[in-house]
C-alpha cells in the first residue's frame, strides 16, 4: 500500500511538471520560453478601476482605491472562458493586496496557459509620488511583501516598480525609480528568483521617451529594469507603421538592451477600436524590436484621456463589446516570428549612465534601512499618531506646516528629503513618511523648549514620554542612521499577512493621542497649509495613464 502511494504521489508529481506553464525569461533584448520558443506579450490590463482620488493635483484622475482581481476566485473563473477565448497570454495587474490569497486565481490562469505582469506599487501611500519621489521604508516594504506573495506562482513573468513616475516635467523622480529597480532585484536574487524586474513608460517626445529608457538601464546590470514598457497609444483606427509614429519606435529603439514592449496600447480616438496595430506589433519590422503588448482595458476603466474597458460585468455574466471581439480576432490570428532563436540573441550591455537623463542624477537614492528608521522613530521625543488611517493628504501637510514653523524657528527639513536631479539626498530620506514627520515635529517641539503644546499638531502629535529628556533629534538620527548612503540586499520583510497597500514600519501607531490634543492652543493646520517652503506629498503614481 506505501509504494502504491509512493507511487500514486510520484505520477501526480510527474503530472503536475508536464502541466506547468513553461517559464518566461529574458536573453538580451527579448524574451524566450523554456524550450527557445520567443514569447511575445499578447495581453490586457486586468484591474477594476477604483475610485479617482479628489485632489487638485490628480491630473491623471489616478484612483485612491482599489479592487484586487487576483484575491476573487469566482471573477476569475468567469474571466478565463473569455480571456483564453481572445488569445490572451498575459494580464497586467496594477495593483494587488499581499494579505489576501491568490491560489485559486493564478493557478486558474496558469492552467489556463496566461501570465501575469504584476505592478508593485498601489494607490497614494503605496506608490513612488511623481512630485516629490521618494524610495522609503514603507514602500520597499510593500513591494517585497507583494514579491513573498507571488513568487510561489509559477506564471509571474515579472514585476513593475512604477507606472508613469517620471514625465517630461519630473526628471528628479528617476533615480528612485531606479534606485527600486536595484533593491527589487537584490532581494529577488536573495530569495533566488529570476522574476524580471520592468517600468511602464508614459510616452512623449522621442529625446524624452529615449533619454529616460537608456537612463533606466545603464551602468550596470544590477541597476537596471530587465523590461522596458511604453505605454502608447499613438495608432488611432486603421493607421499604419509610419503614419501611427510605429516606425519611430523600431528606429529609436534598434539598439535597446533589454526586452520591451507595450505595458499598454489602444488608442481610444476612433471608437469602436479595429486593433489593427496588432498586426504590425506582432510582425516584422516591430517585432524585431518589441515583444508585444497589453491591451487597454479589460474592465471599464477612465482616464484623462476618457473611457476604456472591453468588457460589462452583470454578476457572472460577461459581455463582450465590438472592441473584445475585434481584438480577439486579431489576437487569435498572429503569432509573431520565433526569431531570433534564443542560442543567436546577443546578451545586454549596459551603457555608462553620464549624462544619460537631463534633470536625473546618476546618484541614486540609498536602500532604505528599516532597521535604523524605527530605532529613530522609537526614541523621538514627538511622534506622529494620525487620527485617520489615510494619513497621505494630512502627512503633506503637516510637513508643509512643520517645517515651515521649524524655518521660523532656525531649523530645517533638508534631512527628510532628497533631490534627485542633484543627487542629493538627507539622512532621513529613505525612511517611512510618519518617521519623516515625527522627526521635523521632534525637532519643532525640541526648539520650543520641549513644550507638550509644540508637539500637539492639531492632534496628530505625541510627546513620548520614553525619550530622552535631554538628546536632540539631530543627534539621534546620527546615531540610528549612521550610514545614510549604505546600498545592500533588502531584508525579508517582518511579521507575516503584512498588507501591500501602502503598509510599513510605523504605518499602525496607535499610541493614543497627547491629553492637549484639539485644545484651544494646539495648531491651526488650515491656517497653516501652503506657507512651507517645501511641498512634500504630491500625487502618488499608481495605475491610469497620462495619453
Amino acid at each position: 500500500m506505501l509504494v502504491s502511494l509512493r507511487a500514486f504521489a510520484a505520477l501526480v508529481a510527474l503530472i503536475s511538471h508536464v502541466a506547468a506553464i513553461p517559464k518566461v525569461t529574458r536573453t538580451g533584448r527579448y524574451l524566450y520560453q523554456e524550450d527557445g520558443t520567443r514569447f511575445y506579450i499578447k495581453g490586457i490590463g486586468y484591474q477594476v478601476q477604483g475610485e479617482v482620488h479628489d485632489h487638485e493635483d490628480n491630473d491623471f484622475d489616478e484612483p485612491a482605491t482599489f479592487e484586487d482581481p487576483l484575491a476573487d476566485p469566482d471573477a476569475c473563473r468567469r474571466d478565463v472562458p473569455h480571456l483564453t477565448g481572445a488569445g490572451i497570454n498575459t494580464l497586467r495587474v496594477y495593483s494587488v493586496d499581499s494579505s489576501l490569497n491568490h491560489d485559486e486565481c493564478m493557478n486558474l490562469f496558469s492552467e489556463a496557459g496566461i501570465y501575469t505582469i504584476i505592478d508593485l506599487s498601489t494607490p497614494l501611500n503605496g506608490s513612488i509620488d511623481r512630485i516629490a519621489p521618494d524610495w522609503s521604508t514603507n514602500l520597499l516594504d510593500a513591494y517585497t511583501r507583494t514579491i513573498d506573495a507571488f513568487e510561489k506562482y509559477d506564471n509571474v513573468i515579472a514585476y513593475n516598480v512604477g507606472n508613469e513616475v517620471v514625465t517630461g516635467t519630473t526628471p528628479q523622480a528617476a533615480p528612485y525609480i531606479k534606485a527600486a529597480a536595484r533593491d527589487t532585484k537584490a532581494y529577488l536574487k536573495s530569495i533566488n528568483s529570476d522574476r524580471l524586474v520592468g517600468y511602464a513608460a508614459i510616452n512623449g517626445a522621442p529625446d524624452f521617451r529615449h533619454a529616460l529608457a537608456t537612463f533606466l538601464t545603464c551602468g550596470s546590470e544590477e541597476t537596471s529594469i530587465d523590461l522596458y514598457g511604453l505605454n502608447e497609444y499613438s495608432w488611432c483606427g486603421d493607421s499604419s507603421i509610419q503614419a501611427s509614429g510605429y516606425g519611430t519606435l523600431v528606429t529609436e529603439f534598434a539598439d535597446y538592451n533589454v526586452a520591451a514592449y507595450f505595458s499598454e496600447y489602444g488608442c481610444n480616438a476612433v471608437t469602436p477600436r479595429i486593433w489593427s496595430e496588432v498586426d504590425a506589433l506582432f510582425s516584422s519590422p516591430m517585432s524585431d524590436v518589441w515583444s508585444g503588448g497589453i491591451a487597454f482595458s479589460y474592465f471599464p476603466a477612465r482616464s484623462a484621456a476618457g473611457e476604456f474597458g472591453m468588457v460589462t460585468i452583470s454578476g457572472s455574466t460577461v459581455t463582450e463589446s465590438t472592441e473584445f471581439e475585434n481584438l480577439k480576432e486579431r489576437y487569435n490570428a498572429v503569432t509573431g516570428p520565433n526569431e531570433p532563436s534564443r542560442d543567436s540573441a546577443s546578451a545586454s550591455t549596459y551603457p555608462t549612465c553620464a549624462a544619460t537623463y537631463p534633470g536625473a542624477s546618476t546618484d541614486l537614492p540609498a536602500t532604505p534601512n528599516e532597521a535604523a528608521c524605527t530605532c529613530l522613530q522609537n526614541a523621538l521625543s514627538c511622534r506622529f499618531t494620525p487620527t485617520v488611517a489615510d494619513y497621505s493628504d494630512i502627512n503633506g501637510e503637516l510637513l508643509n506646516v512643520g517645517c515651515s514653523l521649524l524655518g521660523e524657528a532656525g531649523g530645517s527639513c533638508d534631512e527628510i528629503g532628497g533631490n534627485g536631479t542633484t543627487g542629493t539626498y538627507g539622512r532621513l530620506a529613505g525612511c517611512d513618511p510618519l518617521v519623516k514627520l515625527s522627526y521635523v515635529m521632534s525637532q519643532y517641539y525640541e526648539s520650543q523648549d520641549r513644550n507638550p503644546q509644540a508637539c500637539s499638531f492639531s492632534g496628530n502629535g505625541t510627546v513620548n514620554d520614553a525619550a530622552s529628556p535631554t538628546e536632540s533629534a539631530e543627534a539621534l538620527a546620527s546615531s540610528c542612521i549612521s550610514n545614510p548612503d549604505a546600498t545592500f540586499v533588502p531584508p525579508r520583510p517582518s511579521g507575516t499577512g503584512g498588507s501591500s497597500s501602502g503598509g510599513g514600519s510605523g504605518n499602525n501607531n496607535n499610541n493614543d493621542n497627547d491629553d492637549d490634543a484639539g485644545s484651544a492652543n494646539s495648531l491651526d493646520i488650515s491656517a497653516l497649509v501652503g506657507v512651507a517652503s517645501m511641498a512634500v506629498v504630491g500625487i502618488a503614481s499608481a495605475a491610469w495613464s497620462l495619453l
